[in-house]
Order: structure tokens, then sequence, then C-alpha cells
């Protein structure tokens, strides 16, 4: 295909709406513009070929022979861009709408209130993949992705779902009435994280901690990270929102909160999602405006 000679798009689409249509004001309300730009295109494209392909001689405008040839082409042209862009359309509609988090924000946020969306949306399948590591967002794959952090990541589309701080927690029987000030405090003491995360040791560098940690480091799955903590098997770092209960009935103590700008993010990538991608982000939206 020989590109750089070929004629602009617009002109082409304008003579194409035009030999379909039949006139130059139902082209023009075909393409959302006016009938003096579809006018333009067309001697646009005449003189970009050299060549006539409406017959102005009469009282409406005709197709000359060349006019006649390329509208041939152009509806067999036209017609199997739409023809394949229909079927990818119906193949993408089809495909389950494919949404990632972690493993702890499913469990503590979206779990209890998921049955909302099946039954106002029942049309839809939807895969829920919950994983710790950060995951690709890329055309045909992963729709939607929730992730913490400040919502600057490069490639992708973000809005603010859940306003949340970070906090570092620990049940009393593990501190056992240790004074903690610093982070260097906890250094000796074991940590727990979620698969596929490095918590513990971002949060003591964020800090400025060189040392490595001294105590044992566990990860286990989101869904019982909080029963180990609990339990005062070791200290974590969570999302405020999900523990405040624990922290006003005393089973945790905070012992470091920050990150007031940061929270739960809904990422897509750049682009326009697709419609089930659009309602389910909507959704997750007025969970958080609702108090639900």
């Amino acid at each position: 295909m020989d590109w750089l000679h070929m004629p602009p798009l617009a002109a082409l689409r304008a003579f194409s709406a035009f030999t379909e249509t039949g006139n130059v004001v139902r082209a023009g309300e075909a393409l959302n513009v006016s009938h003096a730009a579809i006018s333009q295109q067309l001697r646009a494209l005449e003189a970009y070929l050299g060549a006539a392909l409406l017959d102005r001689s009469g009282r409406a405008l005709e197709l000359t022979a060349d006019g006649a040839h390329l509208a041939r082409a152009l509806q067999l042209g036209f017609g199997a861009i739409e023809t394949a862009l229909q079927d990818i359309s119906a193949t993408g509609a089809a495909r389950p709408l494919h949404v990632t988090c972690t493993p702890m924000f499913a469990a503590h946020w979206l779990m209890p209130r998921l049955a909302g969306f099946q039954a106002d949306h029942p049309e839809v399948d939807l895969v829920l993949d919950p994983r710790g590591e950060i995951v690709e967002l890329k055309p045909g794959g992963i729709d939607i992705a929730i992730r913490y952090g400040d919502g600057i990541w490069p490639g992708l589309e973000t809005r603010m779902l859940l306003r949340s701080p970070m906090v570092v927690i620990a049940a009393d029987r593990l501190l056992d009435g240790r004074s903690v000030s610093a982070p260097e405090d906890l250094l000796d003491l074991p940590w727990l994280e979620e698969l596929g995360t490095t918590e513990a040791s971002r949060w003591l560098e964020s800090r400025g901690v060189k040392d490595s940690l001294r105590g044992s480091r566990t990860q286990l799955p989101g869904n019982l990270l909080m029963q180990a903590v609990r339990a005062g098997q070791g200290v974590a770092v969570s999302v405020q929102e999900f523990v405040l209960e624990d922290l006003e009935t005393g089973r945790l103590r905070a012992l470091f909160t920050e990150g007031e700008g940061k929270g739960y993010f809904i990422a897509t990538p750049a682009g326009v999602p697709r419609p089930a991608a659009r309602s389910f982000a909507a959704w997750l939206q007025r969970q958080v405006k609702n108090g639900t």
C-alpha cells in the first residue's frame, strides 16, 4: 500500500457518504458536518486526483465514470472495514470483564459488595483476579486494575476510588509493652506481608531505614493476613480503611500512619473502555459515594 500517495481519509469518507446518501446535505448529516464541508471535501478529492468525479452540469450532482468506479471501490473497502469492526466488537463484547486487585482489597472491600453489581448487571460475565503483583494492562487483556498509590502510572488512566492512608499495625500481645517511636524499633519483630508484595521493605526504605529486618518475614494470602496480625504473629502494613474497626476496638494499634494523599485508584488502559468496564467503574464509585 502506497500510503504517501493516498488521498486524505476525510475526503474519501465524504465522497463515499455522498454516493451512499445521494446528496451533500444527507452526507453531512451522516458524518455530523455541514453540507458545505462535504462539498469542500469533494472538490479537494477531485483536485488531488486530477479527475472529475462529479458531473455538475445538471440540477443535481451525478457521478462521472471515474466517480462511479471510485464509489464501487470505496463501498467494498469501507464495507469490509465495517464488517471487520463489527466482528471484533462482537468478540470484545462477549469477552468477560477482567478485573484485578490485591487479595486484601478483594476480601475486605470488593467481595462483600460484589453481589450488588451482579444483580444490577446480570449480562456482564466477570473474571476477578486477586493478586499481589502489578500486572500490565493492555488491549484484549485486563480491563480494570484497582491499585493503591498516588494514581500516577504512565500509560494508564486513573480515577480515585477510595482515599485512605497506610498504617503500620500490630497487636498489643506482640508488642508486649514495647515502646515504638521510630521504625528501627520494629526491626527485630516478625513481619507479615501479603503474597506478591514487599510492603515491609518498601515502608522501611521510605522511612530511611537502611538496616535489614532481623525478625522473620512471612508472606501469606490477603484473606489470612489480618487473622495473623490479630493473633499477634507479626507487624504488617495495611490500608487504614480495612482496619478501622480493629483500631477503634483496640484489637490492633496503629504504630505509624502516612500517605494522606494516597488511596485505591481505578486504573484502565488508555483509550475508551468497553461498556462493561465503564459500568463496573461507575458502580465502584457509586459504592464509595453512597457509603455502602
